[in-house]
């Protein structure tokens, strides 16, 4: 589409890079912010560029965090000997709604995906074998989505460390596969945790 400007164009190009945004929503957006007082849109600017200059991964689980530690991981309240695996930041979110879990958790950064060239190297795997490795971990729960990328994942963690004698179980397949876990509603969500089964069990299917 033909702009007026090549400044509205150039502010709806930039907002169209966002996932599920399109030229016309991005144009919509764009002139919103146009009608909106100049220091509203400046407010949005400087916390865009704070999140982007500032935002730290929690050292421990790498969740997004404004800290070192995030506000999970140096929660006394919090079982730290339950860990549950998940693919990114948004999942974590997506456990703590359901106000069900009460351990930690270790954010991978992905799934393996070998046709997108995404190995084990490039998750955040070798830090959570070190964990369990140091002896204080009892379970670990896999919460990835029912994908084959997240079952490849899942067994390539299992393999790693299955000598451990830890307890593995994997959330309950109240979530439909191929489905992604931040896609499920709240309940859903809660009893797949609650009703989590050893993770050796789905081997045997």
């Amino acid at each position: 589409m033909e702009l007026p400007s090549k400044l509205l164009e150039k502010a709806v190009s930039e907002i169209s890079q966002l996932p599920g945004i399109g030229k016309r929503t991005a144009l919509r957006l764009a002139l919103h912010l146009l009608k909106q007082p100049e220091d509203q849109t400046q407010m949005l600017s400087n916390a865009l560029t704070s999140l982007r200059e500032n935002v730290k991964y929690c050292k421990s689980c790498y969740n997004i965090s404004d800290n070192e530690i995030c506000e999970i991981c140096s929660n006394p309240n919090r079982d730290e000997s339950i860990i549950c695996v998940v693919e990114d930041v948004r999942d974590v979110m997506a456990i703590e709604s359901t106000g069900i879990f009460n351990g930690l958790y270790h954010v991978l950064g992905g799934k393996i995906n070998p046709i997108e060239g995404i190995g084990p190297s490039q998750l955040n795997i070798s830090t959570l074998v070190d964990k369990i490795n140091l002896g204080e971990v009892r379970e670990i729960i896999f919460a990835l989505s029912s994908t084959m990328e997240g079952d490849t994942t899942n067994f390539y963690i299992y393999k790693q460390i299955k000598d451990s004698k830890i307890k593995t179980s994997t959330i309950a397949r109240g979530i439909a596969v191929g489905d992604e876990l931040e896609y499920a509603d709240e309940v859903t969500l809660g009893r797949s945790l609650i009703n989590r089964i050893p993770y050796e069990n789905g081997l045997k299917i």
